[in-house]
């Protein structure tokens, strides 16, 4: 845990008790700073008393005095309409910040690396960490990720941080100078909290309004979001650009273009990796994380050989197009992650026999990212709030089931997948929606979809 005791004699508040703000409420409590916590949620509020902490609203009086207020990344600032809390702190000029920004107060020697993008962050992220840890580099890794950065452990000068941020941090990050920025792509997601696509690309971008002197911006060319900002990193002179794609070959830059890794930041490209050698991370979508990891890798100094055999031993991450098992020839993927249409087309762009599992909560914005993907789909399973939409869509271009919930569309997308007696038959959770209405989080949906398919597992092995 990072030691806050720099911040007696303040009076904070926290409000959202989600992992980001629990940890840090007990962070500043193990401290003996004088904090209250409030979630607008009572089994939250609930937890946090179980833990010892103070209760008290800050839309009321717990902001009264109060010197700033942490705000969690699920409480909106602005769209569709400021939480009262933060009207109040805007009214009596409260700092608004985020726990991240504690972590910089708190290790101001330590240098820090943020990864941010619509989709493909978490990967970025965890693949960042196992380069360094590989290339014996100090650094912790955290974040949007899973791990809240008050949990993580302190680091000092020689170390990094590496951290995945979201758009919804990066509204509130006032004191972190970052190294290394890395922008993957910006594409729909979370409109409900934007005034409309520019609005959330310039979201993104303020990862790059504060730096060190020496830093640099890795920014995908993928997308046009993307390279708009990319222009304005170049136009502003305080970063070294570094562009990275996966669509086509980047002539200055990194690419993971055709499955090769390719390093042009340098007088003559050099072929790096064939993409296939990391088993871990299947399909094109990921060549763009690879070629962003890589150029972190690079940028603090870890030879392109080292890097390399790094690289073939990520061991991935859960519910992102992780094989769960293989039952009678028939791969079951889990990627519950895939919470927007664009994230899941990624994961339809992967395998060219699909029984897709999809629905759930749906985002705002349309399903169209999806269509070009469709061909590689034989039948569509479908549950949740989302099942009508997606039924609509889906009409004369893929056949549809419409199964309820996550149980009856394992049952029948595995058996109609071991029916068909494809050798490349995959029965994939890829669901384009959020988990809300029958999860708790994405993480719960793939912990159960992994649960139905070991089950399933057991039952063919008697």
């Amino acid at each position: 845990m990072i030691d806050l005791r720099f911040l007696r004699g303040r009076r904070i508040a926290v409000l959202g008790l989600g992992r980001t703000g629990l940890a840090s409420g007990r962070a500043l409590a193990s401290a003996g700073v004088e904090v209250t916590v409030w979630d607008d949620a009572p089994a939250a509020r609930e937890k946090a008393r179980l833990a010892g902490l103070t209760l008290a609203d800050p839309a009321e009086s717990a902001l009264d005095g109060a010197d700033m207020m942490v705000l969690s990344p699920g409480i909106p600032r602005r769209l569709p309409k400021p939480h009262p809390a933060v009207a109040v702190a805007a009214q009596w000029q409260i700092p608004i910040v985020s726990d991240i920004d504690l972590l910089a107060l708190a290790q101001p020697q330590a240098r820090f690396i943020g990864i941010t993008g619509t989709n493909g962050k978490s990967t970025t992220t965890a693949l960042i960490g196992h380069l360094l840890q590989s290339a014996g580099v100090s650094c912790a890794v955290g974040g949007n990720l899973g791990t809240p950065v008050l949990d993580l452990e302190p680091i000092g000068a020689d170390g990094w941080y590496v951290l995945e941020v979201s758009s919804f941090q990066l509204e509130s990050i006032t004191q972190v100078d970052w190294s290394i920025g890395v922008l993957l792509n910006i594409s729909p997601d979370h409109l409900d909290r934007y005034d409309g696509m520019p609005d959330y690309a310039a979201a993104k971008a303020r990862l790059f309004r504060r730096a060190t002197e020496d830093a640099v911006a890795i920014v995908g060319v993928d997308d046009l979001h993307s390279r708009r900002v990319l222009q304005a990193v170049i136009g502003g002179e305080r970063h070294r650009p570094i562009a990275i794609g996966s669509a086509c070959p980047v002539p200055v830059g990194i690419s993971g273009a055709g499955g090769l890794l390719v390093d042009a930041t340098g007088t003559e490209p050099e072929p790096v990796l064939d993409l296939s050698e990391i088993p871990a991370l299947p399909g094109a979508h990921n060549w763009q994380n690879v070629a962003a990891a890589f150029a972190v890798a690079s940028t603090v100094g870890i030879r392109a050989e080292a890097a390399a055999d790094a690289l073939r031993t990520f061991p991935g991450l859960p519910h992102r197009q992780q094989l769960v098992a293989e039952i009678g020839g028939v791969r079951f993927v889990n990627d519950s992650k895939a919470t927007n249409p664009d994230a899941a087309a990624r994961a339809l762009s992967s395998y060219d026999t699909i029984y897709w599992i999809a629905g759930g909560r749906p985002k705002e914005g349309g399903l169209e990212a999806l269509a070009p993907m469709l061909g590689n789909v034989r039948r569509a399973y479908l549950i949740g709030e989302a099942a009508a939409k997606f039924e609509t869509f889906l009409a004369g271009q893929v056949p549809v089931q419409m199964c309820g919930d996550l149980a009856a569309a394992v049952a029948a997308a595995g058996e109609d997948a071991r029916r068909s007696g494809r050798a490349d038959a995959v029965v994939l959770l890829s669901p384009a929606c959020a988990s809300f209405d029958q999860f708790d989080s994405f993480e719960h949906r793939g912990e159960q979809f992994a649960g139905l398919v070991l089950n399933r597992a057991e039952v063919a092995a008697c």
